[in-house]
């Protein structure tokens, strides 16, 4: 007798959460979120490499020191600026705007290199 009256109750239910789901509008699928990019550039030998590194925005670029003596990041309009990175160390930026980025070594001005953003 229970479930008679249990089952008896659930059509109703069932009925006007069907009546309320058709009267919605369709959900569009979730898109689900992408990890955002990194690319490395590896400082090594007095030069950044790759020296040209063209990316999409929302992209971070570390550049890590593998030289045996100190270098810095610095974009030629002051963008960023790292720190003076000893060897292994490491400096991130993530790039939202689309431009073009030259950058050199503030110890070394003739160590340059570019990230183009498009």
């Amino acid at each position: 007798m229970r479930i008679r009256v249990f089952l008896a109750g659930l059509v109703p239910l069932a009925a006007a959460l069907l009546l309320a789901s058709e009267s919605r509008m369709p959900i569009a699928a979730a898109e689900t979120p992408r990890p955002a990019a990194t690319v490395e550039v590896k400082i090594d030998n007095f030069s950044f490499s790759p020296a040209t590194l063209t990316i999409a925005p929302g992209t971070t670029v570390t550049w890590t020191n593998r030289d045996d003596i100190p270098h810095t990041v610095v974009s030629d309009d002051k963008v960023f600026k790292s720190k003076v990175l000893d060897t292994d160390e490491k400096f991130s930026y993530t790039f939202d705007k689309p431009g073009a980025y030259p950058y050199f070594c503030s110890v070394h001005p003739k160590m340059t290199g570019k990230v183009v953003v498009q």
